[in-house]
Formats: structure tokens, C-alpha cells, sequence
């Protein structure tokens, strides 16, 4: 008995045409064609992921102009609601210029970076000028009331540093203010302290606005005291608000 010898094709067609669709040119299943779940779900991730960071990148390129931002106070608050309590952050920002520039805002949120970007935003809104003399203190003493909150500013000579505690300091760092003594009595709540602070340097003036205002030079108001005339022209030459 002879064994038969398989069928030998003469072409390659015949040999191609021998083979299962499934099979490739070497007998190796063939893969079909087309992208995978994960491949282009991930290529597709990888892409917003990257474009995300980038945007964030730029917004904070863009938010970065020069403004100095201080977190003064946050605190966990909670709203009782059907079926129990939601927590949430309350945060309590100051913002400045270092210019004579300042602002303050609160922002809540369920969590903690974005109530600070609420208030952020919302100091930045509210900025207040106040003058300043020769750049670095205050041009006179004052007083400020909100609630049960008192606080008393006085100008101090070169040297001094701020002489100031807790939101206050935040104020006058963010204002640009270099040398100041400050004291407040009464309350310590960080929101009615920020609101006197405002309260007293909203009552600042300086002699240029006073002597616009009174339709005189700024030496005619200097000049009193027993300061000579050439003192006054040389301290009204120096006046910088």
C-alpha cells in the first residue's frame, strides 16, 4: 500500500486560494484591521489630557500680573439638608499690587482650591487705591470700625516694619506698606478685622488731594508749623502718593 502525497500547487494563486480567509500568507492568523478600544481611547486621553494642562498652564501665565494674593482665613462650613449635612469651605482672600493697591473677598465651594479662586476673583474686583507717602507708610493716622471690630493705624519713620498681626499684616503686605504700627480692640473674627482695616484706609488722604480740593499748593499746607517756605517746597517736591 502507497501513501498518498498531498497536493503540490503549481502557482501561487492556487496556494493562496488553499488557505482559510483567517489564515496570512505564513499560516499566522490575521489581524483584522482598525484601532483598538484602548489604543485610540488612550491616544485620544493622552491628547486632552496634555491640551488641559496646557490651557491651565497659560491661564496662569495670563492671571500671573504681578498681583500678590494672601489667604487670610478659611473655615469648613455646613448646610443641614434632607438627609443630612453638606459640608463646604469658606475662604477669605486679600489681594494688592505692592503699588498702594489692595482688595479683599470671600468665596465658598464644596472644596478648598476652588473656594480660594472664588475669592480671588472677587478681591480682585474690589481693589481700592490708597495714597501713600514716599511709597513705603501712611500719610496720617487713622481709625477704623466695623461691627465689633476697632483698629487705629499710625504712619511710622523708616525702620519700623509692619507692626501688625494676623489679617491685618496680610493688608499691609499686599498694599506695599513697609512701615506701619497698627493695633486692634475688640473682636479677633478676621472678616470684621479685614472690613475695619479697609474702613480706616478708605479715610486716608494725602496732601496733594487735600490741596486740589481746597483749590491751594501743596507747600501752602506743608508751610505751617514753623516750616520755612524752601522746607515746604522740598517736602511737597517729595510727596509721592
Amino acid at each position: 500500500m502507497t501513501k498518498e502525497e498531498p497536493a503540490v500547487a503549481d502557482t501561487p494563486s492556487e496556494a493562496a486560494a488553499n488557505q482559510s480567509p483567517a489564515q496570512g500568507a505564513e499560516g499566522q492568523p490575521q489581524q483584522r484591521e482598525g484601532r483598538g478600544r484602548g489604543g485610540r481611547g488612550g491616544n485620544d486621553r493622552g491628547r486632552g489630557r496634555g491640551g488641559r494642562d496646557n490651557r491651565r498652564g497659560n491661564r496662569r501665565e495670563e492671571e500671573d500680573d504681578g498681583i500678590i494674593e494672601k489667604l487670610v482665613h478659611i473655615n469648613r462650613v455646613s448646610k443641614t439638608v434632607k438627609g443630612g449635612k453638606r459640608f463646604g469651605f469658606a475662604a477669605l482672600v486679600v489681594v494688592g499690587d505692592g503699588q498702594g493697591r489692595v482688595g479683599f473677598g470671600k468665596g465658598k465651594a464644596r472644596e478648598v482650591p476652588e473656594a480660594i479662586s472664588k475669592a480671588t476673583a472677587a478681591a480682585r474686583k474690589k481693589m481700592i487705591r490708597v495714597a501713600l507717602k514716599e511709597g513705603r507708610t501712611l500719610h496720617h493716622d487713622g481709625k477704623g470700625h466695623f461691627g465689633a471690630g476697632k483698629v487705629t493705624v499710625r504712619t511710622a519713620p523708616p525702620g519700623t516694619g509692619i507692626i501688625a498681626g494676623g489679617p491685618m499684616r496680610a493688608v499691609f503686605e499686599s498694599l506695599g506698606v513697609a512701615d506701619v504700627v497698627t493695633k486692634s480692640v475688640g473682636t479677633s473674627n478676621p472678616y470684621n478685622m479685614i472690613r475695619a482695616t479697609f474702613d480706616a484706609l478708605t479715610n486716608q488722604t494725602s496732601p496733594k488731594s487735600v490741596a486740589q480740593r481746597r483749590g491751594k499748593k501743596v507747600a501752602d499746607l506743608l508751610g505751617r508749623g514753623g516750616a520755612s517756605e524752601a522746607e515746604a517746597e522740598a517736602d511737597a517736591a517729595a510727596i509721592a502718593e
